[in-house]
């Protein structure tokens, strides 16, 4: 019976977590104080439900229990210091009405307004700009996804003790600069937005494809990508690139099941058995993609993205795809957001539609970049390339270049037995996507 309990728990937890994070940060102005004020709520469930039993509406519960445990605590605050008139003001304001109790449907559609605005504030809040990329992912990933300091710790393979060091460091460097817990305003909004994506977009290519690690995805990061993704899309519903995150992440996730073998070893996009894809999260994906590109606003690196994962999701078999228009799109990517990868990949799709020898001539020049001296793929691509113009031995040399420059185990396996002997098909590619 506790079992369920806790189970349920355990549930609600992480659907509503971030709901309860947002209400009593808005009253806190903390989000540190905040997480604490919701953590203290989760152990009174634990320890009140498996002895009264669940409560009606459990979500409704811990909201409630967590915003007293805000108002104590600013009663505490005032008591310290009279002198804050603001934290009179917003105990003021609580004491009047902490939470609605939903007697109406007016009622609840306001909150859930309200609570949405909470969402936003948060998402910028975790995301913002004063803090280093890693620290960025961790506090979204703790705060919005629900995950414990443990889960996110595994998912990075950092030790635990690194990861709750990186979340503290991030919470105090939040409070020593006083970053409001509001929505930035009209002029910083497309900056701090870029931002909330890319932590977005980080979470999700190292569970689509992880950086280091005996396994080739952690899908349970590209899930609390998806989720975050679809938060904002009802939250930001008007803004076209968050849209196209969303369309790419759907398309990329929908291969998920076609992309390892039953022991777990990759299978590129070439190979894949496309009956394998998720129809559901294609039909989801071209729909957002849809959805972005009826706003009518710039195009920008995550709708064309979109759009290039798009063009492999509509082609029924991998010899059907449409390699001109992907690398038309890749070079519009370049013109957007520019980055020696994006090259990289459009020499791969050049490569498809122009021939090896096209592609092979941008990787020769994207050889002498030094952005890319240990990325791996660089050296992958050249050898998939030289393949096919028949050069097997300089295939052989730069397929075990790239294996040794690889964190992956599974990609380093993969890698080296490209090595040991040329692809199978004509038409086989070294894009992963």
């Amino acid at each position: 019976m506790h079992s369920a309990i806790h189970d349920t728990i355990a549930t609600v937890w992480r659907l509503e977590s971030a709901r309860i994070v947002a209400a009593v940060a808005r009253r806190v102005r903390d989000v540190g104080v905040a997480e604490e004020l919701a953590q203290d709520a989760l152990v009174a469930a634990l320890e009140r439900w498996p002895l009264d039993g669940l409560p009606d509406r459990p979500a409704a519960w811990l909201m409630t229990t967590a915003l007293n445990r805000a108002l104590d605590h600013l009663r505490h605050r005032q008591m310290a210091d009279a002198r804050h008139g603001d934290i009179a003001s917003d105990l003021e304001a609580m004491e009047a009405h902490v939470v609605p109790d939903f007697s109406d449907s007016l009622d609840r559609r306001r909150e859930d307004a309200v609570l949405g605005d909470d969402l936003l504030r948060l998402i910028f809040t975790a995301c913002h700009p004063v803090l280093p990329p890693e620290s960025r992912v961790a506090l979204t990933l703790k705060l919005l996804g629900g995950l414990s300091t443990a889960e996110i710790a595994r998912a990075y393979l950092v030790p635990e003790a690194t990861l709750a060091q990186r979340l503290v460091r991030a919470k105090r460097t939040l409070a020593d600069a006083r970053v409001p817990f509001e929505l930035p305003p009209p002029e910083q909004l497309g900056e701090r937005l870029a931002s909330v994506l890319e932590v977005v977009y980080l979470v999700f290519n190292e569970g689509y494809t992880a950086t280091s690690g005996a396994d080739w995805m952690r899908p349970a990061l590209c899930d609390e990508a998806l989720r975050l993704g679809r938060m904002l899309a009802e939250l930001a519903s008007q803004e076209a690139e968050v849209l196209g995150l969303l369309a790419l992440m759907e398309i990329q996730a929908s291969r998920t099941a076609a992309r390892t073998d039953r022991e777990g070893q990759p299978i590129l996009l070439a190979d894949q058995d496309r009956r394998r894809w998720d129809r559901l999260l294609i039909r989801r994906g071209l729909t957002a993609l849809d959805r972005a590109q009826a706003l009518g606003q710039p195009v920008g690196r995550y709708r064309l993205q979109a759009q290039i994962a798009a063009c492999h999701a509509r082609a029924p078999r991998a010899v059907d795809t449409d390699w001109k228009q992907i690398a038309a799109l890749y070079a519009e990517l370049m013109r957007v957001a520019p980055s020696p990868v994006v090259e990289l990949n459009r020499a791969v799709a050049v490569g498809m539609a122009e021939g090896p020898a096209a592609g092979l001539a941008i990787v020769e020049t994207l050889l002498q970049d030094k952005a890319l001296a240990r990325y791996h793929w660089l050296p992958a691509v050249q050898g998939d390339l030289l393949e096919k113009l028949g050069r097997h031995d300089e295939a052989r040399a730069a397929f075990l270049q790239a294996a040794a420059s690889a964190g992956n185990e599974r990609e380093q396996a993969l890698l080296r037995a490209r090595a040991d002997g040329p692809a199978p098909t004509g038409n086989r590619s070294t894009a992963r996507r």
